[in-house]
């Protein structure tokens, strides 16, 4: 599995001081980077520029997580300005395999996102082809399951968690397969995130050497 990454997500972030909270996570895996369009989600959060600005302020890769109705169409925006990795959801994309290859093609990792109604056996087909697969749940059940799918296929994409991740269950979630760790509130609104962020990894690791 390699070692347990980090993904800080600038959504809890202080945005009027974005270059200081980049600074306070630079020890960090990637930036975990946000994308809410209004209508494949009820809110509405960053777009290329603001990705542009997080680019120049820090040297940590973005991890772009698109929550878009049109991912097959956007991708490249957010791949034109500067994103690392970009995960697109299961249940938006008309064209998902399409999408991946086109992102790889380009040199960004590509990957898919799973609701957590959505159930892991719908990525059978494509799981050989993604780099990472982001589960917006931190159902243990669900991480058992996909990596016992990437084992029948023999293959290891990066397996990414998010939602409420923090250093009381973080052990939990990486015994049950996962390997990189959205965490936003647990980071930025704790007294020192650079801290946090290094308590993360060194639970994560240590937990990921036990399972």
């Amino acid at each position: 599995m390699g070692s347990i990454k980090i993904a800080p997500s600038v959504l809890s972030a202080d945005m009027a001081n974005l270059k200081g909270e980049l600074d306070k996570i630079a020890g960090a895996d990637f930036v975990h980077f946000d994308v809410m369009d209004g209508h494949f989600t009820g809110n509405l959060t960053f777009g290329v520029e603001i990705l542009k600005a997080v680019k120049r302020s820090t040297k940590v890769p973005v991890d772009a997580h698109l929550m878009v109705s049109n991912p097959d169409e956007t991708v490249d925006w957010y791949a034109d300005a500067g994103a690392d990795m970009i995960t697109v959801h299961y249940e938006a994309s008309t064209h998902l395999h399409r999408t991946l290859t086109h992102l790889q093609q380009r040199g960004v990792k590509a990957g898919v996102v799973l609701n957590p109604a959505t159930p892991v056996c719908v990525l059978e087909s494509i799981i050989e082809v993604v780099d990472i697969v982001l589960l917006m749940s931190v159902n243990p059940g669900f991480g058992h399951e996909l990596k016992a799918m990437c084992e029948r296929h023999g293959v290891s994409p990066m397996i990414e968690v998010d939602g409420g991740i923090s250093s009381k269950n973080i052990a939990e979630v990486v015994k049950a397969g996962a390997n990189v760790l959205v965490a936003g509130s647990a980071v930025f609104k704790s007294e020192d995130p650079a801290a946090e962020v290094a308590l993360l990894q060194k639970l994560g690791n240590e937990a990921a050497q036990e399972a």
